[in-house]
């Protein structure tokens, strides 16, 4: 799978079709519904108008966090090495979903964070699926501030189940309203870059972190096993 890295650049995003292999799907899709869990048994409670779940310790949700062309395009955007800092099964219910546009934001610096969505079920506009607007991740001199209730530049995808998304974490983003009540099942996969390590183990907990996050993978995507250089 080629990835054009000027234009995610520009863009601060790339949607990565069909990525995940479609005999994978039926596992992941049993992996998510085994680990939902209502809001109070997390550590810090999640929105009601979503459905949460906890299934960071499944190997087939570790081994499609860890796709190369997943990799790679994290490895372009982080451009130093990284690691995997968290992943979460994330699902609109039906009436629910609905974002205002926001930015997730880099932890220390531009482009230290990315974020990956990865879907298991078709997704569109009536089901709630994720809203963007290319190239917010980086703002001009002199530009003014993003107003959050402009959607005039949005852009609403849509796709199959197996697509990923890999976007900045600066990239103006939403979820949208879940219209139809069909299921929408995603993971939510959070990338940092190296120097962002300790700062990450002081929140693990609370974001219900329980894999090991001691791999680094380089920015062409090569993994260093449990910290190596």
């Amino acid at each position: 799978m080629t990835i054009d890295h000027e234009q995610l650049q520009r863009d601060g995003y790339v949607l990565l079709r069909q990525a995940i292999p479609a005999d994978w799907l039926g596992e992941l899709r049993s992996a998510f519904d085994a680990g939902v869990k209502p809001s109070e048994q997390w550590p810090v409670p999640r929105g009601r108008d979503w459905r949460h779940a906890l299934l960071d310790l499944d190997p087939g949700v570790q081994a499609l966090c860890r796709l190369p062309a997943v990799l790679a395009a994290v490895g372009a955007l982080i451009g130093e090495r990284f690691f995997l800092s968290q992943v979460e099964g994330r699902e609109p219910l039906a009436g629910g979903g609905h974002q205002q546009l926001h930015r997730d934001l880099s932890a220390q610096r531009p482009g230290d964070t990315v974020n990956a969505l990865a879907f298991f079920d078709d997704y569109g506009h009536l089901n709630g699926a994720t809203r963007l607007v290319p190239g917010s991740h980086r703002t001009r001199p002199n530009e003014p501030p993003f107003d959050f209730n402009d959607e005039s530049r949005s852009v609403q995808l849509s796709g199959s189940a197996g697509d990923i998304l890999v976007f900045d974490a600066d990239l103006v983003h939403a979820g949208s309203l879940n219209q139809s009540g069909a299921r929408r099942r995603a993971i939510l996969i959070g990338y940092f870059a190296e120097s962002l390590y300790d700062t990450h183990l002081k929140t693990a907990g609370l974001r219900g972190v329980r894999m090991d996050t001691t791999d680094r993978f380089e920015p062409t995507g090569s993994p260093l096993k449990s910290g190596g250089s």
